[in-house]
């Protein structure tokens, strides 16, 4: 029976290879060259994503446990500051396929926390425990620029629209 180490580590390099096939499908659909970045940005992240889980995948088929992971990436939120400007709330309608694409990719992302996070704790070897920290920590970095891109989207619907009460 296969470890329930690398039945993890298949399900998390599919799932990455999922996010990527989406966000790339989603960026060549688009007709907003600020949502096609935005998309492509998060395409790159899921590869690297999944080329980091393939080499930890060859690592344990070889050695039987994980290796040091390399957390050296920068998985701040800078990237925030670049995606959500005014030119993109312009480009999306709060109610477009964009935006639908934006609310579908945050539950993809929220999935992999979870997953990535529940890991984490389970795990016993600590470069294992390490890494999924790391991945889940980067997935909420995801989350986290996709969810206030999605508020911008909402209130500028809202102004829109004149939905004030008052």
């Amino acid at each position: 029976m296969e470890s329930k180490a690398l039945e993890i580590l298949k399900m998390a390099i599919l799932m990455e290879k999922r996010g990527k096939a989406f966000y790339e499908k989603t960026a060549e659909q688009t007709d907003s060259p600020e949502a096609k970045k935005i998309f492509l940005t998060m395409a790159e992240e899921e590869k690297e994503h999944v080329e980091y889980l393939s080499k930890q995948f060859s690592y344990y088929i070889k050695e039987k446990h994980f290796a040091k992971p390399d957390t050296s990436a920068d998985i701040s939120d800078e990237i925030s500051g670049e995606i959500i400007n005014s030119e993109i709330v312009k480009q999306i309608s709060a109610a477009s396929f964009e935006a639908a694409a934006i609310s579908a990719a945050m539950d993809f992302e929220t999935r992999a926390v979870e997953v990535y996070s529940k890991r984490a704790a389970e795990a016993d070897d600590p470069n294992e425990k390490e890494m999924y920290a790391w991945l889940a920590e980067w997935e909420r970095g995801h989350h986290k620029i996709l969810h206030d891109l999605n508020e911008a989207l909402k209130e500028s619907i809202w102004y829109d629209n004149q939905f004030w009460p008052f």
